[in-house]
């Protein structure tokens, strides 16, 4: 299935580095520093976290053949590179303490990978890294977010420890869920803080974090409410993101953190993996869409030398990244690749191609219109 190994080949080729690096004990010393120096504190973090936010569901998957034997091989060197990183005494213990709280924000795409692949990423772990694991997290607790998407950085944490058995502390959940509420402002977005942002962080934090949050607590009211409620909200907005792919596969490059690529379709790709599309988008349509913006984006030069991301959209752009922003944060683009959670007969790898909206309604084909949601 070429579209497929295309998606796998590609994750695991942005991933291989940092995956590398870590399981020798030696990301620290390998991942490039020189863009935003002062970021290096978090930059290890950052890399791991969000490359495993992007693979966890493969990891967990059910694939056959080939694709087994590499899963296998995956699975043992990540096994590996999570000792290491919460090994207290080990050189590349990650920073989940140090520093202003950014800290916390890297954690949280850590614990969210852990949700998104529990057994792999936790429960097939050996017991010593299980409790250098939670440890960790739990640590970042000494961090106070910001009234902001940070919200859902203590949520998912906590959402974490509760998933895998251990004391967890519920007022930071209902903290961020409670924020939100308020915060909603309509048609499947929301301010982030008081405020609306003309960003992606709808995709790259707030709906992503806040579905699966939500899912893990909708055995018991009021959170079974308030998944129903959000699920339409991330529906909605998936939709708008399907939308916002043009017939080439570009895609408006606007507000904070761009330097993410890809990553700004993350709920779309959750929408996928965890089937919330809305009924107006296809499965094949979502596939060819993504898969448009895929080959739009990646090229050689997103890599420097030694296969670390370059910060950027299309190629080198350092302009485009926020000083917030190390090599390390630039691996939310592998959150684009969460359907290879699903397996190869799944209509969304196997059903035939299709236009998906705006290359119908370029091409002058007929294709529903769009329509707000409050």
């Amino acid at each position: 299935m070429v579209t497929r190994k295309l998606w796998l080949d590609t994750m695991l080729k942005t991933a291989e580095p940092v995956l590398t690096a870590l399981s020798e004990n030696r990301l620290k010393t390998a991942l490039p520093t020189e863009f935003h120096p002062d970021r290096a504190l978090y930059a290890p973090l950052e890399a791991f976290g969000r490359t495993m936010c992007g693979m966890a569901p493969w990891l967990d998957a059910r694939v056959s053949g080939d694709e087994q034997a590499l899963q296998q091989t995956y699975q043992a060197l990540i096994q590996t590179c999570m000792a290491h990183a919460v090994d207290p005494e080990g050189p590349d213990y990650m920073n989940f303490t140090e520093g202003y709280g950014q800290s916390l924000v890297d954690a949280a795409f850590l614990a969210h990978a852990v949700l998104r692949a529990p057994h792999a990423l936790y429960f097939d772990l050996p017991e010593e890294v299980q409790q250098n694991l939670t440890q960790a997290l739990a640590s970042t607790r000494r961090f106070t977010p910001y009234e902001s998407n940070w919200l859902f950085f203590s949520a998912m944490i906590e959402t974490v420890l509760r998933r895998v058995g251990e004391a967890y502390d519920m007022a930071p959940i209902d903290r961020a869920l409670d924020a939100f509420q308020k915060w909603y402002a309509g048609d499947g977005l929301y301010g982030d803080g008081a405020f609306f942002h003309a960003d992606y962080y709808n995709s790259f934090v707030i709906h992503p974090m806040m579905v699966d949050i939500l899912r893990e607590l909708r055995d018991s009211e009021p959170y079974r409410m308030l998944y129903d409620t959000e699920l339409r909200r991330a529906k909605r907005y998936a939709g708008t993101l399907e939308r916002l792919i043009m017939p080439d596969g570009s895609y408006p490059v606007l507000g904070r953190s761009v330097a993410y690529r890809y990553g700004a379709f993350q709920l779309l790709s959750q929408a996928v993996l965890e089937d919330f599309l809305p009924e107006t988008v296809t499965p094949a349509m979502a596939r060819c869409g993504l898969t448009a913006v895929l080959e739009r984006v990646h090229r050689e030069n997103i890599y420097d030398g030694n296969g670390f991301l370059l910060p950027g959209v299309t190629g080198y752009q350092p302009s485009l990244a926020e000083s917030y922003i190390s090599v390390g944060s630039l691996y939310l683009a592998e959150t684009l690749f969460l359907p290879l959670g699903l397996p190869e007969a799944h209509p969304f790898w196997s059903d035939p191609d299709e236009f998906w909206t705006q290359k119908r309604i370029w091409a002058g084909m007929d294709a529903p219109k769009d329509h707000a949601e409050d």
